[in-house]
């Protein structure tokens, strides 16, 4: 358990699945890796070792040929009457306690992981009625339980025997910790370590291109399969194509920490050194701009805009979210009181405002006159530390960014967690759905 610990909270050192740890074993071993699947958050078996914030759960146990009940397997079980009393501080007459509290069967639970069990039936040590106990207790309690019977197989599988127990662990393993196949794609802006626009899979996680982006905030994929994106600590935003290849910029903005190519070709852009919000032209002339000083100094994060020709500018250092119009007036105005950091707000169909927030991590859905009508991420699975970026899809799947905690987020339409990856090693300040 303290290794699996290890695992999970070193995953994103060591490129690995936290969500998706399997174990195997076999004989004594599978007598541990059942044990290990069955007793998750049972505190008396969970020891004292590191990282006692990490799940020592797995996800799914292969077990060749363990025992699974010691009270049971003197008369059948070559050595036991040698070996156990070693084992247990007596024989089963004198140390019936502890007989019981060491065998897995008696720890099975409804909330056990996939378990599968590959015995041979002439096994002289362990039983093979000793696995097909386990299964049937496992099935009974609704667990996902399979028994893989090897004809004539003793304890340790050879030749065929030993091919088919591969296969069929490899099988397994597939179906229970392969990650899904990829349904869509995901384009971050990695503003942390390593400093680039990443295209992946998801929801597994696999770079498919990447660009630099001297740390920038932003990121949109657009229609033609290119990608805009900002290098504002370089005062540029740059469209570059599938090639990497830059195909427009602009460099009129101090520190562009937002861009958003708009339905008619221009590209708005937020600059949040000066507290200004321009439109510009693929030619690069200002065709609209709203300016407010009072909003620089690094205090404007996410601009975006709205169905109806509106921008909502969030201005995270004084807690608000503000929706200018096309003649430079502030028309609507959200206060978080307490004031919080909201780093991006998205107009939605019904004519509500999602609002991601830090401190804690949050999305609101807020009405025209200002109520919050819906919260997301203030506790259970979803529970965030700093919602940075948004994306909604077009199935009306929302994506998050859980900044600080390195974690990127799917929930659907009712704000369930429908896939995640934790622990990631980027600092994602944006991102897009393509």
């Amino acid at each position: 358990k303290s290794a699996v610990r290890f695992l999970r909270a070193n995953a994103a050192r060591f490129h690995l699945d936290a969500d998706r740890i399997g174990s195997m074993g076999a004989s004594a071993g599978g007598h541990l890796t059942l044990f290990l699947g069955l007793t998750a958050g049972i505190p008396r078996f969970e020891g004292d070792g590191p990282h006692q914030d990490q799940s020592s759960r797995v996800s799914c146990v292969v077990n060749y040929f363990g025992p699974s009940d010691f009270t049971r397997i003197y008369d059948k079980g070559g050595d036991a009457a040698l070996v156990l009393p070693q084992f247990l501080g007596g024989d089963v007459k004198h140390a019936m306690k502890a007989h019981v509290q060491a065998s897995p069967l008696p720890w099975i639970s409804p909330d056990d992981p996939p378990i599968l069990t590959i015995h041979g039936t002439k096994d002289p040590l362990v039983p093979y009625e000793q696995g097909v106990w386990l299964t049937q207790r496992l099935l009974d309690a609704g667990v996902d339980a399979e028994l893989i019977t090897l004809s004539g197989a003793g304890h340790g599988f050879k030749g065929k025997d030993a091919e088919e127990a591969e296969a069929q662990t490899i099988a397994f393993f597939d179906r229970h910790l392969k990650p899904k196949p990829a349904t869509r794609k995901l384009l971050v802006a990695n503003h942390g370590k390593g400093q680039e626009v990443l295209l992946m899979e998801w929801p597994s996680g696999k770079v498919l291109w990447s660009v630099p982006n001297a740390g920038g905030h932003d990121v949109q994929a657009l229609p033609n399969g290119n990608v805009l994106l900002t290098r504002d600590s370089k005062g540029q935003v740059v469209e570059v194509d599938p090639s990497k290849r830059e195909v427009w910029s602009y460099t009129g903005a101090k520190r562009p920490i937002t861009a958003q190519r708009l339905p008619n070709g221009n590209t708005l852009i937020g600059d949040t050194a000066t507290g200004r919000v321009v439109e510009v032209s693929p030619q690069g002339d200002t065709v609209w701009n709203f300016e407010d000083t009072s909003m620089g100094g690094n205090k404007m994060r996410a601009v975006r805009a709205t169905p109806q020709g509106t921008v909502l500018i969030a201005v995270e250092r004084e807690g608000r979210i503000v929706e200018v119009d096309r003649a430079g007036k502030i028309i609507w105005t959200y206060q978080a009181d307490p004031i919080r950091k909201p780093y991006m707000a998205l107009r939605l169909k019904n004519g509500n405002t999602l609002i991601s927030h830090a401190e804690p991590g949050e999305v609101i859905e807020v009405n025209p006159q200002g109520q919050v009508v819906r919260s997301l991420g203030k506790d259970g699975k979803l529970k965030m530390a700093w919602t940075s970026g948004m994306a909604l899809a077009a199935d009306g799947h929302l994506f998050l960014s859980d900044y600080s905690a390195r974690r990127l987020i799917e929930v659907d339409a009712e704000g369930k967690v429908v896939n995640e990856m934790r622990e990631i090693p980027y600092a994602i300040a944006s991102l897009d759905v393509p």
